[in-house]
């Protein structure tokens, strides 16, 4: 049966046939590349290639074997009508369509990477857009984003604003995210990726590491190995409202699926204002032949050379005092906890939640939000005496704030109740406590008041070396005081912005200060933010077995350097689950090691343990917190066991962990193959962390070559419950 004649004519308009050409550009980091071109005619820029290292005189091949893509680069509304864009604007003259065309390309450098910028214009309205391809040279990423500006008479309406789009073949592709809620974050997901339109998305506006998170990544060859198979990962820098699309392009036997990532655009209508620009957030995009494992380890290299804050310096080992005392801050207590984690052999203690309130005492979750005076009732000599017991002890100290909220029983809404989010004509929706509503960092007077906040702690107290900044809700209320009624719709996009300039303005005076990222529990595990910010808090869930599956799928994007991971109590206070406490640490030492306990209700035993568990944490720390991470056997593969291990660049000592995750009676237990070691190299193997009443493991203090523990591998074991191991393994020479 012959096509109709207009699918025909569509065809030809939409798959002429490709050839290479002069105007090619080839974007390269040590072992990627992506190549996009201009077509001959008409200057359009198109998508080609993205994947292994190639070079210049091998684009004409990639031409000839008729396998890069015939796809604008960056799609735009108006060009094509009936594909998905990546950009859809509204003239001034109610015109929807752009028509654009590469007038300039430029490529310039600096320390360690490459920036291709190209300058696209549409051919009748004077509206201009640059695409930013920056390529690393020290590591496997290239970030991508986009500027748009215009010189019409008025606002032009921005309807869609994606920061980047790639494309794959069709094929067994599998897709790999990420989902969650509160106290079950960052569950990883892997799925094959069929025919349709695929969606993942994120609605809270404040935090975006609850729910849906804004990285995937894609394994092109079958279902997703570790450590083999070609990968490609992709990382959206933003931490409010995103969203990732899938879709898949039949049309002519093209085959082949679309991904657009940007700032989700419902209810974000943006009004572009002549000469305004318009920066998209970044869309780190990496490319890897060692499966997930390759990718991870690009992402988590790429995070430690500047994408995380302070990433050149070691974590403390830290006691936070929430799950010890909750609310109950009293001075007493305060200094006895100190003392206790000092004794233990930790570094800092960290003041949580409860420590303010004036006229309304943080008592209960419910007020005070907002009115950061020292309750003097509850720490007679403020937190200049805190700090100074800290010192005594020869400790650091950390205070918690929640900068971006207040509560309706405090005294900050009495006196602005314009500074809170909230819409015209409606009652405020509250959160937490049943009177928590976020401030309305779109206004610069509500960015002043939270900037004032940190300056004014560490102005008056130089001593506080930690923050803790939490954000326990979402934005509820859907309106803005400050804000003209036209552009009520930048509420989501202001407010980050708002926030980022807090933090750049914080950052450029106190950049030593470390400051932790929490929103309930891991809502602020996200690239968006993390610029800024040194660690992030992986979940409010402590249970070391569920936290287990938590820091696994944290770590296919982010590395263990800035992965808050605590020991707290048995029975654990979200499940009620007893764990023994060698479990709750070996869990715990693949990010960075903390504990959320009351120590006085340990046991000396227990205390012992501690304190040598935390003297092993200290020798391997340089390891675990800078190495590159290998996931050996997955706890979402339900084999009964789990085990990863992290390694030094120069592959001359490493770290392994393995868990005992099921407990039955002669289980089959796979053996264990390391990764990462030098197949040449000896490898002295030696067990850490143990306990008073442990047998030595087999394996310990005997030497093994490389190809020996990576090919064929070795048989833990693990006959107790919850039975956990740490070896240490360095090189023998």
């Amino acid at each position: 049966m012959k096509k109709p004649f207009i699918l025909l004519l569509l065809c030809s308009l939409v798959a002429p046939t490709l050839q290479a050409s002069n105007d090619n550009i080839l974007i390269s980091t040590p072992n990627s590349s992506m190549v996009l071109h201009t077509t001959r005619e008409g200057k359009q820029l198109q998508f080609a290639y993205f994947g292994n290292k190639i070079q210049d005189d091998q684009v004409n091949q990639l031409f000839e074997s008729r396998t890069v893509f015939n796809s604008p680069a960056y799609p735009v509304f108006g060009t094509t009508t009936f594909e998905s864009s990546a950009l859809q604007a509204v003239h001034v003259d109610g015109n929807q369509t752009l028509d654009l065309r590469v007038e300039e390309v430029k490529t310039t450098s600096d320390k360690n990477s490459l920036l291709t910028v190209i300058t696209l214009k549409d051919r009748v309205y004077p509206f201009t857009v640059k695409l930013h391809y920056r390529a690393f040279q020290d590591v496997d990423i290239i970030e991508t984003w986009t500027e748009y500006t215009h010189s019409e008479k008025k606002a032009v309406t921005l309807r869609r604003f994606d920061s980047g789009h790639f494309i794959i073949h069709r094929g067994d592709v599998w897709l790999s995210s990420l989902h969650g809620s509160w106290a079950a974050e960052t569950q990883v997901v892997n799925e094959p990726l069929l025919p349709g339109m695929k969606v993942i998305k994120n609605m809270d506006g404040v935090r975006n590491g609850l729910g849906e998170h804004a990285e995937v990544m894609f394994s092109l060859d079958g279902k997703p190995q570790e450590n083999s198979g070609r990968v490609i990962g992709a990382v959206l820098c933003w931490g409010g409202r995103t969203k990732i699309r899938i879709d898949t392009d039949d049309i002519c036997g093209r085959n082949v699926h679309h991904i657009f990532a940007g700032m989700n655009e419902e209810v974000s209508e943006y009004k572009l204002e002549p000469k305004e620009v318009f920066t998209t957030p970044k869309l780190a995009l990496t490319y890897s032949k060692e499966g997930l494992g390759g990718a991870s380890r690009n992402f988590h290299r790429w995070a430690r050379n500047g994408r995380i804050h302070g990433c050149d310096k070691p974590r403390d080992i830290l006691l936070n005092s929430w799950e010890g005392v909750y609310l109950n801050i009293k001075e007493p207590e305060m200094e006895q906890m100190m003392s206790d984690i000092a004794s233990l052999g930790g570094e800092l203690f960290v003041m949580d939640d409860g420590w303010f309130g004036g006229k309304y005492p943080r008592t209960e979750a419910n007020s005070s939000l907002g009115d950061w005076t020292v309750d003097t009732a509850k720490l007679p000599n403020g937190i200049k005496g805190l700090t100074d017991m800290a010192k005594k002890q020869g400790i650091k100290f950390g205070i918690w704030i929640e900068p971006e909220f207040t509560n309706t029983k405090s005294e900050l809404i009495e006196k602005h109740p314009d500074w809170v989010l909230q819409p015209k004509n409606r009652s405020l929706s509250c959160g937490r406590g049943g009177t928590q509503v976020a401030l309305d960092l779109c206004n610069p007077k509500v960015q002043d008041f939270v900037f004032n906040l940190v300056d004014t702690l560490l102005t008056n107290y130089p001593d506080i070396a930690y923050i803790k900044w939490d954000a326990n809700g979402e934005i509820k209320n859907y309106g803005s005081c400050f804000l003209p009624q036209d552009k009520q719709t930048h509420i989501y996009i202001n407010y980050q912005r708002g926030l980022i300039n807090v933090l750049e303005r914080i950052r450029s005076k106190y950049p030593d200060v470390v400051i932790q990222a929490c929103g309930s529990g891991g809502g602020r595990a996200s690239y968006g933010v993390l610029p800024y910010y040194d660690e992030f808090w992986v979940s409010d869930n402590t249970d070391a077995l569920q936290r287990l599956f938590i820091q696994w799928g944290v770590s296919y994007f982010y590395p263990a350097i800035a992965m808050a991971q605590h020991v707290s109590a048995s029975p654990n206070h979200q499940t009620g689950r007893v764990l023994p406490l060698k479990f709750r640490f070996d869990i715990a030492m693949t990010g960075r090691l903390g504990m959320e306990i009351q120590p006085k209700d340990m046991s000396e035993e227990e205390k012992a343990f501690s304190k040598k568990a935390i003297a092993t944490y200290k020798e391997i720390r340089p390891v675990i917190q800078n190495g590159d991470q290998y996931r050996l056997i997955s706890p979402y593969d339900h084999k009964g066991v789990a085990s990863l291990m992290y390694i030094t660049e120069d592959k001359s000592r490493a770290v392994f962990f393995a868990y005992k995750l099921e407990h039955f009676l002669n289980p089959l237990t796979p053996l264990i193959h390391l990764a990462g070691l030098s197949p040449d190299k000896k490898y002295r193997v030696r067990e850490l962390n143990t306990t008073p009443d442990s047998k030595p493991c087999y394996l310990h203090d005997k030497v093994f070559s490389g190809s020996i523990l990576m090919d064929t591998g070795f048989k833990l074991q693990m006959e107790h419950e919850y039975a956990s191991y740490v070896l240490e393994i360095t090189e023998a020479k």
